[in-house]
């Protein structure tokens, strides 16, 4: 896995492929639909603002004249809004998925299936995104998976009683959790896909301590001013532009020899640097946890794989 000074530049063609980009008309998923469509791609901006989703098209299309980009509406909190997106995705083929989307540390929520909304959105909605979509996954030559999740993994294992963190709830402990979940999910994946025999790629990225509106949102909600603004002074100081915070994302997405189960971060300090492999928690390579959230989510979400084995 060769990535020394890996950047946008590096991504190889991507003409005739068709990626998915959940959450992607801000932040690093906004610049990672921009780099796909720059090299070629067609791609869909699966977002939950029609207005902001609508937004980002016309800002790639003026970027890139031409650019093959589209926006589809999809709400992670809302399975059936999930179910609309697969049943009307207009492409028999589909190259990339890329689960990019996410929220942080907000106060206590529920999605409108009744999930913690830090486990539903960032988890189980592209659990179920993804399963729903395997088809068109499993009949795309080499296709590929990527999952974002976060260094921040590191906060909390899974604890597979309270998946919904209903007995307590500590925001931060729930969005480790949320991120320890995308990483199980991708373990679990690349197994299920080698034992169906197939070439599909599930890898992970992270990336690191990027400046997206993903810090602010939790302390906006609460209208905490002054902790929004230290936030937002650290996002210009510390973190690293959103267009750095993609790169491991589409190294996953895109580079040659990615491995199934990769985890891709920033080479420096899971902060900032060109695209490496990242370190991970053991508690996310636990095959049995990984079979016990798989069916978990099976069961809460009511999407299987079709065409993917079980142990």
């Amino acid at each position: 896995m060769a990535t020394t000074g890996w950047n946008a530049h590096h991504i190889p063609d991507q003409s005739g492929r068709t990626a998915v980009v959940t959450g992607a008309n801000s932040g690093i998923g906004l610049v990672t639909a921009r780099e796909l469509a720059r090299r070629g791609a067609t791609v869909v901006l699966a977002c939950r603002s029609e207005s902001r989703g609508t937004e980002a098209v016309g800002l790639i299309r003026r970027h890139i004249p031409g650019a093959k980009v589209r926006f589809t509406a999809l709400d992670l909190a809302d399975l059936g809004s999930v179910r609309r997106f697969a049943e009307t995705f207009p492409y028999e083929r589909l190259d990339l998925l890329v689960n990019n989307a996410g929220v942080m540390a907000l106060p206590y929520g529920r999605t409108a299936d009744g999930f913690e909304t830090q486990f539903g959105v960032n988890h189980l909605g592209h659990f179920a995104l993804t399963g729903l979509l395997t088809p068109r996954l499993l009949a795309t030559p080499g296709a590929r998976v990527v999952t974002v999740s976060s260094g921040l993994h590191a906060l909390a294992d899974l604890d597979m009683g309270d998946l919904n963190s209903e007995r307590r709830y500590r925001r931060w402990i729930a969005y480790g959790r949320s991120k320890t979940a995308n990483l199980l999910f991708t373990h679990e994946l690349a197994r299920r896909l080698k034992a169906a025999g197939s070439d599909i790629v599930a890898a992970a990225a992270h990336p690191g301590y990027a400046a997206t509106n993903l810090q602010t949102a939790g302390v906006r909600m609460e209208g905490r001013h002054g902790a929004e603004r230290i936030v937002a002074l650290g996002n210009r100081i510390i973190a690293q532009p959103a267009e750095a915070g993609a790169l491991p994302t589409l190294y996953a997405a895109t580079a040659r020899g990615v491995r199934p189960d990769s985890f891709t971060g920033p080479k420096y300090l899971l902060w900032r640097g060109a695209p490496a492999p990242s370190w991970r928690a053991k508690w996310t390579l636990d095959d049995v946890a990984g079979e016990r959230l798989w069916i978990a989510s099976e069961q809460l979400t009511g999407v299987t794989y079709e065409g993917l084995k079980d142990r």
